[in-house]
């Protein structure tokens, strides 16, 4: 896609869609060996201070 200014809006993310899907399919991600959310930094309610008191 060189040159998008040719294409309408519609066309433009109907275009985009399908290269996300297409790049999602040739190069899926690997399942991770980890919970979701496990690597987030964990904050304590006393580090809030006084906001939520």
């Amino acid at each position: 896609m060189a040159n998008t200014k040719k294409l309408s809006k519609v066309d433009r993310k109907k275009v985009k869609r399908a290269s996300r899907k297409k790049k999602a399919t040739e190069t899926p991600l690997k399942p991770r060996e980890y919970a979701r959310g496990s690597a987030k930094r964990k904050v304590k309610k006393l580090v809030r201070g006084t906001a939520k008191r």
